[in-house]
């Protein structure tokens, strides 16, 4: 026989092999893709099927992680996250954590994302930055699941940490959340609960996208809204499609809302900052020099608000108390809304609040 037959027979056989263990990996994956008799249901109504509570997860934003937290799930899991968690005072067990992407926002580095092997990806569900569905789609067939779930539309909220609860036992942590929860918001709605639509002041919500372009506000898809009404507020725009939506400046001061709310994600302000550069002031003071704008009650009478990115996700309901004080003042005068923020941190996150989580621009 030649050395080219050889050669020929020696290349033929690594291709026949390499082909029967690509089949025997992409068959072994399907079935344990479907079998197991842990079901978690996540938020793009996606069945996953576990034999057992994943023991090596990677995370992307502090959202997911902070769930972790709140349920005592042993964050020894997590073998790979991304630069959000990048905070050692709020994250100190994330220091030597592999990094998978920059933010939860941007491209995903497959190739350290593969080199944690990791069993579970959670990524949001219907985030309009993040491509679950690509991400999916690149993801499973890999033998890695993708865990969709939010945490931060309040009422998706409990459903989703209870997914995370079933997924590594805690659902008797789970059910002391909900309880807390339960007590918090009823302590709300006993107090709004008779006030006429009348006397709910009337609310914009400015995204933060509003920082660069025409304004661009919160409908009533968002999780902003639900809190704005559980607070005792009316979102004025509630009624216009889709998440997020352009409006004129009239539209603004035709609706002349009572008060106007910011979204503070793209502010420092929240866990460990403190706007030391006073940008909520000046976004305040051109959101004021806006034409027209310094006739509306909001801009007159100081009702302008930036709250922190923490507002919008897992502490929304510890929050709650804050802005129905703020929009209702005499009705929870003998409320510590402050406590609530102070209780959250220090009971989930086992830390001190410092830093500046709303900014006013009465500048109480």
């Amino acid at each position: 026989m030649s050395n080219g037959h050889f050669i020929a027979i020696v290349q033929a056989t690594l291709i026949v092999l390499c082909t029967i263990g690509v089949w025997h990996y992409s068959t072994s994956n399907d079935e344990s893709q479907h079998s197991g008799n842990l079901v978690v249901v996540d938020s793009n109504d996606i069945e996953h099927r576990f034999e057992e509570s994943p023991s090596r997860v990677v995370i992307t934003n502090t959202y997911a992680g902070t769930v972790m937290r709140m349920l005592d799930i042993d964050l020894d899991v997590i073998v790979g996250a991304s630069g959000d968690f990048q905070d050692e005072t709020i994250w100190p067990e994330f220091t030597e954590i592999p990094l998978v992407q920059l933010s939860a926002h941007s491209e995903i580095d497959f190739e350290a994302l593969l080199d944690c092997y990791p069993d579970v990806y959670i990524v949001f569900a219907s985030n309009g930055m993040v491509d679950t569905g690509a991400i999916r789609d690149k993801l499973e067939p890999v033998g890695i699941k993708v865990l969709a779930l939010d945490f931060y539309k309040y009422d998706t909220l409990e459903q989703e940490i209870a997914v995370l609860a079933k997924l590594f036992g805690k659902e008797q942590e789970a059910k002391e959340i909900f309880e807390e929860f339960e007590e918090i918001e009823n302590m709300v709605e006993e107090r709004i609960s008779g006030i006429d639509d009348s006397l709910k002041p009337n609310v914009v919500m400015e995204h933060h996208a509003s920082l660069t372009r025409d304004p661009v506000v919160l409908t009533g898809t968002s999780q902003w809204t639900d809190i704005i009404e559980r607070a005792g507020g009316i979102n004025v725009f509630a009624d216009l499609p889709g998440h997020t939506t352009h409006v004129d400046m009239e539209a603004i001061i035709d609706a002349n809302p009572d008060v106007l709310m910011f979204d503070g994600i793209t502010f420092e302000i929240g866990y460990n900052d403190f706007d030391v550069d006073d940008k909520c002031g000046t976004h305040m003071d051109f959101i004021s020099s806006r034409p027209g704008f310094d006739d509306i009650n909001a801009v007159v009478d100081d009702r302008m608000l930036i709250m922190a990115g923490e507002f919008a996700g897992p502490m929304m309901i510890h929050g709650l108390p804050y802005l129905a004080k703020y929009f209702h003042p005499s009705l929870f005068d003998d409320v510590d809304t402050d406590k609530y923020l102070d209780d959250y941190f220090l009971n989930y996150h086992n830390a001190e609040r410092v830093g500046k989580f709303v900014c006013l621009s009465s500048g109480d």
